[in-house]
């Protein structure tokens, strides 16, 4: 099980708290992204420069991603794509997706995409929060909490 960041949009916060859960648990963690990242020296912990484009990282994620691993990802349509290949989505903001919830989560979201076409201003997510982070740190531990120790 390795886990996997998508890591352009994910606040600097979650990393911080994925790199110390690599760490800890001795997790092969890998962050993709468009740009060059920082990452604190470890033998756990790597980043991935992909081509900048649309939808570039996410196709780097969805073809090495393994069933097991999980995906930390604010995108949905990325979110389903793991969860087809029997990957784990986790939300920065916390919530785990699943094959129960996934397909609401894209009706929605492509629901929104229509109104936004359609020149209906639909606002943004609300401001990352201290809870959203707490959230997610909680989540992350029940998720490790089950994977056998390294």
């Amino acid at each position: 099980m390795q886990i996997w960041v998508d890591a352009d949009a994910c606040p600097g916060v979650i990393k911080e708290i994925i790199y110390r859960a690599a760490e800890r648990r001795q997790i092969q963690t890998t962050l993709v992204a468009n740009q060059m990242l920082r990452t604190p020296p470890s033998k756990f912990i790597r980043a991935i420069q992909v081509a900048h484009g649309f939808d570039v990282a996410d196709a780097h994620i969805v073809a090495q991603v393994a069933a097991g691993d999980l995906v930390v990802t604010a995108d949905i349509p990325l979110a389903a794509l793991v969860i087809e290949r029997g990957a784990h989505a986790l939300n920065p903001r916390g919530e785990m997706y699943t094959t129960a919830t996934i397909r609401e989560r894209l009706t929605m979201r492509n629901f929104m995409d229509e109104l936004r076409s359609a020149g209906i201003e639909t606002g943004g997510p609300s401001a990352f929060s201290q809870a959203d982070r707490q959230a997610f740190a909680n989540q992350l531990d029940r998720f490790l909490a089950q994977i056998p120790v390294a």
